[in-house]
């Protein structure tokens, strides 16, 4: 008798998980510490608890996962910045911006040590600045603070031009370039925070398709709420679990990387912070969606009368999910 009721339980859970509805979720690039909240989601169960069986689908130099989500191959897409949301509305793209992972761009401008006392003090430094940001921030740049077009330098992604120019400062990613350059340069760069500046967009954005919004809110749901716990947990918990599915999704990431990512994440508030203190991670509010397109506006990036509201929704976000996890 005990064996027949452990099997009516086995298959009782068996047919609980299958239920589980399947969902692709589509990185921006290869596996590292700022996706570290939604591998949380996956490791510790938070997407299954709500009913979804959630796959990573990493992203890299040659995958485009936005095309493949436009295509119905998978269902979530990690995006960039609100720049990419509002290019969407441009080209009539039918998605839009569910969940803000990150409420600070990580973009950085690195510098030698001192010779920057403010960010305006950059001006007097020759900066290499790679083309994607010179149509994007560096006109922002140059709208806000005065920089000019003579004093950028094309960026090659190769740190040693800046390494050996005292009088440079070079672009970058805060979780990634400042620790190169310490390495490579053998000493720690000053870094410059673009959002610190009044660079104000939301970062990281979760992305899905209009008719996915429309025709599976519950789906959508479970997973910006998946994701707002699992940043949680990532963050202020035990991670140790999706750092492993990171680092086999990525066999090239160290735990000296990792390490580094979600410290400067914490210390400089890229997932926590401003809005998220109130309202949770992953919040996006209209205000603050305004206040970087009327930046890009007047910078002449983005055409005034862009219907920019149709790039983005609230309504899965802003309600304090997860909010007890923080610890």
């Amino acid at each position: 008798m005990r064996k027949i009721v452990l099997s009516f339980l086995l298959a009782g859970t068996a047919t609980a998980a299958s239920a589980n509805t399947a969902v692709t979720f589509g990185t921006n690039w290869l596996a590292q510490a700022e996706h570290g909240g939604f591998y949380q989601g996956v490791a510790d169960g938070t997407y299954a608890a709500c009913g979804l069986d959630v796959t990573i689908m990493p992203g890299g130099p040659q995958v485009n996962n936005r095309a493949l989500m436009m295509a119905g191959k998978i269902d979530f897409n990690m995006g960039g910045n609100l720049l990419e949301q509002f290019s969407a509305v441009q080209e009539g793209i039918p998605l839009k911006a569910v969940m803000a992972a990150f409420q600070k761009e990580p973009q950085v401008i690195l510098t030698h040590p001192g010779k920057a006392r403010t960010f305006e003090d950059l001006k007097k430094l020759k900066l290499f600045i790679g083309d994607a940001g010179y149509a994007s921030y560096y006109q922002w740049m140059m709208k806000a603070y005065g920089f000019t077009e003579d004093q950028r330098a094309v960026y090659t992604f190769n740190p040693a031009p800046f390494i050996a120019d005292a009088d440079s400062g070079m672009q970058g990613y805060l979780s990634s370039e400042p620790l190169m350059v310490e390495k490579e340069g053998k000493f720690k760069p000053d870094v410059w925070l673009l959002a610190d500046a009044g660079y104000s967009t939301y970062s990281t954005l979760i992305e899905a398709m209009d008719s996915t919004i429309t025709g599976k809110p519950e789906v959508v749901k479970c997973f910006v709420e998946g994701s707002i716990k699992g940043w949680y947990s990532y963050l202020y918990g035990d991670n140790a679990a999706a750092n492993a599915m990171i680092k086999k999704d990525n066999p090239d990431m160290t735990d000296e990387q990792i390490a580094f990512g979600i410290g400067e994440m914490k210390a400089k508030g890229i997932v926590d912070s401003g809005d998220t203190e109130t309202k949770g991670i992953g919040v996006m509010t209209d205000a603050h969606v305004k206040d970087f397109f009327d930046k890009m506006a007047a910078a002449g990036v983005l055409p005034a009368d862009l219907d920019y509201k149709a790039a983005y929704t609230l309504d899965f976000v802003g309600k304090g999910v997860g909010m007890e996890l923080k610890k």
